[in-house]
């Protein structure tokens, strides 16, 4: 189907799939989806807990690790055409469903926040180096609002945005780690001691965890690659690169500043503004999330048109982009991201493990068009199997996030725990409905 309307028309039928994204495209977009600053910071807080050569051996693990269920919730996208919460369905219910809905669409919107105003910092910094003007709230609006535009156009505008964005963050990425290794001793970061205030297996969690919180976009995307090889190898390739690059230029800028006995930070442009590099730095920040965000308003729209699905796209798209600038001018919203990042995963990391058990083990033939959409109204209102699974899963991980920590992390625990749950009392139940 060929869309020419300059409004994005994407519903959520199966039938309106254009499958315009090939492997390359694929690749492009989840790189360009997480060259992101706030998976940079998330790098920051890796050294000097650990050696670098240590923080990028458990970036390399934990992203190619976490973000296999990312890919197997895309490729439940790719083989139906649906998106991920209509997919959720299948799992929780026609009502049951509301609430993973609702959850990401609140979610999202927080993304949205504090991406924006990211985004308004670095074109901030960018313009003041060129003109000496600076108006950060200002810079914050024109960002979410170039936002908002490209959302509005829908996934083919989106799919063209990160195609060009990669390419410029892998180069702009590229400059700024040649103007760090020119101007300081870049080899020295190999020489830290590690603090050891965090272990490996937290550090390794949150490494997961960064790749868990993408999940709830995975089919919102990938239903529009045009084979099964685009969305596995195009979406695993894409975020493991993008994480190698963004965790470890953060990693890299946080050892460096220790080593030169700085301040610690994680903003590039703090380390090269005196060598006339700050500019690069800025950009990679202002596209990285510029590009990111764009996915967060679209993936929140479509969760919202789950739940009101009359309603058309270029709607909510715009007052959920309205919010988000709004959201963005809130003092202090970049204070708590470590917590938020623990919080989502709390939320969401039990939730898709039932999807992914009860699609790939316990019930694909529900998972069709016809039975999701044109006949939603006849699916059960809740799964209680699967919600009572998912309030044990979303237990544990509150208990070892926050009331008893565990030293390897709890997001595979909870993922596989609360999975195997699923799948025993699903089959227990079954077999008693069943007569031998």
């Amino acid at each position: 189907m060929k869309n020419n309307h300059v409004l994005g028309q994407d519903t959520l039928s199966a039938d309106d799939v254009e499958h315009s994204l090939g492997l390359p495209g694929t690749f492009a977009l989840w790189l360009g989806a997480n060259v992101v600053v706030t998976t940079i910071l998330t790098g920051m807080f890796l050294v000097p807990d650990l050696t670098f050569q240590h923080a990028m051996l458990l970036i390399l693990i934990g992203s190619a690790i976490g973000i296999i269920p990312l890919v197997l919730i895309g490729v439940m996208g790719q083989q139906t055409g649906m998106t991920t919460m209509v997919l959720a369905r299948g799992t929780f219910g026609r009502k049951g469903a509301n609430f993973p809905a609702w959850v990401n669409l609140l979610a999202l919107i927080a993304w949205s926040w504090i991406q924006a105003l990211l985004a308004g910092m670095s074109l901030d910094y960018a313009v003041e180096s060129l003109t000496g003007y600076s108006n950060v709230a200002l810079f914050t609006v024109l960002c979410e609002s170039l936002v908002v535009l490209i959302a509005l156009r829908g996934h083919l505008g989106i799919e063209k945005v990160e195609k060009i964005a990669a390419l410029l963050m892998v180069g702009l990425s590229a400059v700024v780690l040649f103007a760090l290794n020119r101007h300081y001793d870049l080899p020295s970061i190999t020489q830290l001691e590690p603090e050891g205030v965090l272990g490996g297996g937290v550090i390794f969690d949150i490494v997961v965890a960064t790749a868990f919180s993408w999940i709830p976009l995975a089919a919102d995307y990938n239903r529009h690659c045009r084979t099964l090889k685009a969305a596995v190898v195009g979406t695993w390739g894409g975020y493991v690169t993008a994480t190698l690059i963004a965790m470890g230029l953060g990693a890299t800028v946080s050892a460096l500043s220790i080593a030169e006995g700085m301040e610690q930070t994680y903003d590039p442009t703090a380390l090269l503004s005196g060598f006339g590099f700050g500019l690069p730095a800025a950009l990679v920040i202002f596209f990285s999330v510029l590009t990111t965000n764009v996915m967060c308003v679209y993936s929140a729209t479509l969760s919202f048109m789950s739940v009101r699905p009359k309603v058309p796209f270029w709607k909510p798209a715009l007052i959920i982009g309205v919010v988000s600038v709004v959201g963005a001018l809130i003092p202090g919203i970049l204070d708590q991201f470590q917590t938020f990042l623990l919080i989502i995963g709390s939320v969401f990391i039990p939730a898709f493990s039932l999807m992914i058990v009860d699609y790939y083990l316990l019930g694909r033939q529900r998972y069709t068009s016809a039975q999701l959409i044109q006949a939603e109204h006849s699916l059960p209102a809740f799964n209680w199997l699967a919600l009572g699974s998912y309030a044990v899963g979303a237990l544990l991980a509150y208990y070892w996030n926050w009331v008893a920590p565990l030293d390897f992390g709890a997001s595979l625990p909870v993922f596989v725990i609360t999975g195997a749950l699923y799948f025993v009392i699903s089959k227990v139940a079954l077999a008693k409905r069943v007569p031998a």
